[in-house]
């Protein structure tokens, strides 16, 4: 199973393995790691940012439009920002290595 490490805000880090085929946030959640997902990945928040180390960053699938929008509302925000729910776990991404922002904002958008 593909592993994730999280880097949290005091740089401490926890691996995880996880199936592939969930996202980061189903990840993060499962393991009990502090990152909200307020719209519960329904890409209407930007509480599930997460910064990628440089090295993995290139290895993910472009932004959509849409997450890049929410992107715009995060706190912190980095040229390796992404949303946890729009990263999709698989075997090329195993040992990714996401940090975990110093704080969350969240402005949902409504999407009517």
């Amino acid at each position: 199973m593909p592993k994730i490490t999280f880097i949290y805000v005091d740089n401490h880090e926890q691996t995880v393995e996880v199936p592939s085929g969930i996202s980061i946030l189903e990840a993060a959640h499962k393991y009990s790691v502090p990152l909200e997902g307020a719209c519960e990945g329904s890409l209407a928040c930007s509480t599930c940012h997460v910064i990628v180390d440089q090295e993995w960053y290139g290895k993910l699938k472009a932004a959509s439009e849409d997450e890049e929008d929410m992107l715009d509302l995060a706190f912190g925000l980095t040229h390796t920002s992404r949303l946890g729910c729009q990263i999709m776990v698989s075997d090329e991404l195993d040992g990714i290595r996401v940090k975990l922002p110093a704080a969350t904002r969240n402005l949902s958008v409504d999407k009517k």
